[in-house]
């Protein structure tokens, strides 16, 4: 049976990444709100807009997000340490001859 290797996980994201993705959040955010005072002479419609609003756009800023998540993760092998060349390093132990008396 094949061993499982070990491997090392490093996730390169930076706020650079997703600095576009929270931007058009708070643009989704503030245009909830606008409809929301726009329509602030009937309450149910302006509740109504705000939650359509966000329940509409909150799945694809997330999946936008994760896809952005997954691609910035680094999936690499983690070399084992060979024995040969730590043994090949070490000095042999002297010789001693024994001499036939």
């Amino acid at each position: 049976m094949n061993e499982i290797g070990k491997y090392s996980f490093r996730c390169n994201l930076t706020l650079g990444d997703i600095y576009l993705q929270v931007v058009v959040w708070l643009g989704v955010i503030f245009a909830s709100l606008a409809s929301a005072l726009a329509l602030m002479s009937r309450p149910l419609y302006s509740f109504a807009a705000v939650g359509l609003i966000v329940v509409v756009s909150l799945p694809f800023l997330l999946f936008a997000f994760v896809t952005t998540l997954f691609n910035h993760i680094e999936i690499t092998p983690v070399e084992a340490k060979v024995t040969k060349s730590v043994n090949a390093a070490k000095p042999a132990a002297p010789v001693t001859k024994l001499s036939h008396v």
